[in-house]
């Protein structure tokens, strides 16, 4: 028994001795692991609460939208950009908002919100698809190089035919059919690769590949 009490005494002496030498860094240590736990959880909560405040603001626009109103859209939009650009509310609405306001002949406040989406927008979906959008206005306005800058970036798989078809109504807006007809058939071999893959939208697809066949007849290149 004496023996057990020595050897014991003998592990309590050198434990009080480790701690002595590496107590302070174990707290330390210890501290550390604890505020990291508390300030993830923190920075957790912040972030859901930021996005439930998104949301709510978002189905606002939503709201206004479907009423038409366009500037209360373009209020709750400004206020949803300005506090929660970090979410991705905030690129959804803008596009919301700009449809909204070109509906309502306010072009340049529409090209504005998309140019937000098309530089910020958290999903680079809906950056391709700000892009796409404001090209479309800006050869409305026949703002043609403006447009094709948009268009110069390399989009989602998904989008790629639309942009080579917007591509190609900006050429041929310009009179330069070859440009154009480039453009356009390459949307269709672009779509070909979409229809080859199936899914639910292969009828969408295929609708959309007669339209661009028209626009390349009109410009005299069918086959």
């Amino acid at each position: 028994m004496a023996t057990y009490d020595l050897e014991e005494q003998e592990q309590l002496d050198e434990l009080k001795t480790w701690w002595k030498m590496h107590g302070n860094s174990v707290t330390a240590v210890v501290m550390a692991a604890a505020i990291g736990v508390v300030g993830w959880q923190g920075w957790n909560w912040w972030q859901r609460n930021q996005a439930a405040q998104a949301s709510a603001l978002y189905g606002g626009v939503q709201v206004a939208t479907v009423k038409q109103d366009a500037k209360r859209t373009r209020e709750l939009t400004g206020e949803l950009i300005k506090k929660y650009s970090d979410t991705a509310y905030a690129g959804l609405a803008a596009l919301l908002s700009a449809k909204a306001l070109a509906d309502g002949g306010d072009v340049k406040s529409a090209q504005a919100q998309l140019a937000w989406a098309a530089d910020n927008a958290k999903d680079e979906g809906v950056r391709d698809l700000a892009r796409l959008r404001l090209a479309g206005l800006l050869l409305d306005e026949k703002a043609y190089d403006e447009a094709l800058k948009q268009l110069s970036a390399e989009p989602a798989a998904s989008l790629a035919p639309r942009f080579d078809e917007v591509r190609g109504d900006i050429f041929a807006a310009q009179q330069k059919e070859t440009e154009a007809k480039a453009a356009y058939e390459s949307a269709m071999a672009e779509l070909d690769v979409l229809l080859k893959q199936g899914g639910g939208e292969a009828r969408a697809h295929a609708a959309y590949r007669q339209l661009l066949q028209v626009k390349l007849d009109t410009l005299g290149a069918g086959k």
